[in-house]
């Protein structure tokens, strides 16, 4: 299960999820990574068609079952129960990354222990530990077309947009977008946009909580003052 985030301000998770699903395009093929990510099979809109794909070998994913009406044969990467939609179909893992490998998924959303200015992405291991598997987060983030990522905007250890990686690299320069529940930064050549601010939520108060130089994208209109 994942776990409400303890911090209030901003969006909640599930509204992180609404807001990345309205940004994922129909008829895209989409990945979710596990944890946060899998949140987003929930918020897909009415009439809007995303496939979702899951790297352990299934297409059509759909939100997650209701409590008591989970099979436990049907699960996504992460081992959670989750519902196939109508045309939903099962095939081979070796299948599954041969369409990652191939080029066929248009957006992956993946968590993150660290992203930095350039898109940099460490996913899969914490510094100092023995656990961690890359898992297919190598694959993805080199074959997807776009790489998106949904996360909290600070961990214990401070913020996790960063100048520089300090734990293991996933990908160089893979990320097109981040997600969080203070801001929405797109990663440009010239540096890390904030193309909109939470509600509430001020240009000032996000750059304190990055280490890392933004931008605010010159239109935004959700500049806000009061945190």
């Amino acid at each position: 299960m994942v776990k409400e985030p303890k911090e209030t301000i901003g969006w909640t998770m599930p509204e992180l999820a609404s807001k990345v699903a309205h940004d994922l395009e129909d008829g895209w093929f989409v990945n979710l990574g596990i944890g946060l990510p899998t949140l987003v099979a929930d918020s897909i809109p009415e009439g809007k068609e995303i496939i979702l794909h899951s790297e352990n070998g299934l297409l059509g994913l759909g939100p997650k079952p209701e409590p008591g009406e989970e099979d436990w044969d049907l699960v996504n990467a992460g081992k959670e129960p989750i519902t196939l939609l109508p045309g939903g179909v099962y095939f081979s893992q070796s299948e599954s990354f041969a369409m990652i490998r191939g080029g066929h998924i248009d957006a992956a959303v993946l968590g993150a222990f660290q992203v930095s200015q350039r898109g940099d992405l460490a996913s899969w291991k914490l510094p100092n530990t023995l656990l961690g598997r890359v898992g297919g987060a190598m694959d993805l983030t080199a074959g997807a077309k776009r790489v998106f990522l949904f996360m909290q905007h600070t961990s214990k250890q401070g913020p996790k947009i960063v100048e520089e990686c300090t734990y293991p690299l996933t990908t160089p320069g893979c990320v097109d977008r981040i997600y969080t529940n203070l801001a929405v930064i797109e990663v440009t050549d010239d540096g890390l946009v904030v193309r909109e601010l939470a509600p509430g939520v001020t240009f000032d108060y996000v750059q304190e909580r990055t280490a890392a130089p933004l931008t605010l994208q010159a239109d935004n209109p959700s500049e806000k003052v009061g945190v």
